[in-house]
């Protein structure tokens, strides 16, 4: 696949440089732009960064970095199975606790929220740091809610970081998870509370926590696009058959970048 010319491979990370030192050094240099590659497409074009993420991968394998990468890759086009077997390698490789959170939520993506439940009662989530104990915390209620579980979703996402008003990195995600659960169990006040919370926190727009407030609030949206096609007389586009990937349950940078391709998570359901 092409590489822009403005890619150098310098881009990345210095500490997955030091781990591509091991190989030759133009197998490295290739490497390292297929993963800047990755870095840049993931969030606009999931798909085109896991097909670079597939050639990192066919280059260094045996390289953790590039493992943890192609695991990033597939859970950003819902490959669960993929991306559990490359998570899994780059723990095996590195001893990591960092991933668990996104494996457990790869669990849930594959219809075991019992698992994912399972993971977060194991002693790794003690040994995460602050950012990773709350990813953790959105993976268990998001798996409560997948088993029905609403009320204990609730539960689940009540704690100091969300009753905190210091605003942190995930301060914004906590917020709208609860208020989402809130809503589903019938409490519109305190949803509507909380997605007010959100917006505050939330200063580089990555919710839609003020379109759901605006919604609880009765503000209706016009499509001027499709109003002004209405009014020029031609059909109106069906886009009901167009639907949306689901997004990942969680959310998690890509490393700016090597277990065995025999590491494979079971598709069991």
């Amino acid at each position: 696949m092409p590489i822009p010319d403005d890619v150098t491979g310098q881009e990345i990370d210095k500490d997955v440089r030091q781990e591509l030192m091991s190989l030759p050094k133009t197998l490295a240099e290739d490497v390292a732009k297929n993963l800047v590659m990755v870095a840049r497409l993931i969030d606009e074009d999931p798909d085109e960064a896991y097909e670079y993420s597939r050639i990192a991968l066919r280059l260094a394998s045996r390289v953790a970095a590039v493992r943890e990468a192609a695991g990033f890759a597939a859970y950003a086009t819902q490959k669960y199975t993929e991306a559990l077997a490359e998570f899994r390698a780059t723990r095996r490789m590195t001893g990591t606790v960092d991933l668990w959170p996104v494996m457990a939520d790869c669990e849930r993506g594959l219809g075991r929220p019992e698992r994912a439940m399972a993971m977060a009662g194991e002693p790794e989530v003690q040994k995460l740091d602050k950012a990773g104990q709350v990813e953790m915390r959105l993976v268990a209620a998001g798996a409560r809610r997948d088993m029905g579980q609403i009320d204990a979703a609730i539960v689940t996402l009540q704690s100091p970081e969300l009753a905190s008003n210091s605003v942190q990195p995930w301060t914004a995600r906590l917020r709208y998870a609860y208020a989402d659960a809130l809503l589903a169990a019938g409490r519109q006040d305190e949803a509507r509370e909380w997605f007010a919370k959100t917006i505050e926190s939330d200063k580089d727009g990555s919710t839609d926590a003020s379109d759901r407030l605006a919604e609880l609030e009765g503000v209706e949206f016009v499509d001027v696009e499709h109003e002004s096609i209405d009014e020029s007389g031609d059909e109106p586009h069906d886009d009901s058959a167009h639907h949306e990937p689901q997004e990942p349950h969680g959310q998690h940078e890509v490393p700016d970048a090597d277990g065995d391709a025999d590491d494979q998570g079971d598709d069991r359901h």
